[in-house]
């Protein structure tokens, strides 16, 4: 069952990785059925909330969410990452510019938790700077052939790491709302 479950998740991430490079998007390969929902009034198991994930900012630990995403691929990519439902919600590509912050994945280099399977997502704001918000753009994080990859804790990181050579980004169409709960010196 883990195997399948692997393979389904890694095929997942070539074909998202595949459409958010072509610009495009791809139907969801996952047959995964999300849990249900409570009805009102009754109480939530811990177990059907979002769960916490792991990123960086600035060198420092965060905790997030991911609640939903504007491409299908994504949604699904991370329900199953996840385990609870990550809805579709199609119109957060059309936000606008200014409503947007950036999370860089990691689409190959050290492994992890992240939804390629390879080191923690970095943010580039948390809630108490002025560039924060909730629905952040991916961009892909690449490791070119040769590059020594490393963990990379801050979006100064990646850029240094750019620079030299060591690897690409790309911004991909996809918008994901992924609330920051906590992050160095703060919290809701």
């Amino acid at each position: 069952m883990n195997l399948k479950i692997g393979v389904v998740a890694a095929t997942s991430a070539l074909a998202f990785l595949a459409a958010a490079c072509s610009g495009g998007t791809v139907a969801p390969t996952s047959t995964a059925t999300p849990p249900p929902t409570a009805a009102m009034g009754s109480s939530m198991q811990p177990g059907n909330l979002a769960p916490e994930v792991r990123g960086f900012h600035k060198g420092g630990e965060i905790l997030f969410i991911h609640t939903e995403a504007s491409d299908p691929e994504v949604a699904s990519m991370l329900t199953m990452m996840m385990g609870p439902r990550v809805v579709l919600v199609a119109s957060l590509a059309q936000a606008s510019e200014s409503a947007l912050a950036g999370v860089y994945v990691f689409t190959n280099g050290v492994k992890g938790g992240g939804p390629f399977g390879f080191q923690p997502d970095v943010f580039d704001s948390v809630p108490d700077e002025p560039a924060y918000s909730p629905l952040r753009v991916v961009v892909l994080v690449t490791w070119k052939d040769g590059s020594t990859a490393r963990e990379l804790r801050s979006l100064d990181d990646i850029r240094a790491a750019e620079s030299r050579g060591d690897l690409t980004t790309k911004r991909s169409g996809a918008v994901v709302n992924m609330p920051i709960l906590s992050w160095p010196g703060g919290h809701r």
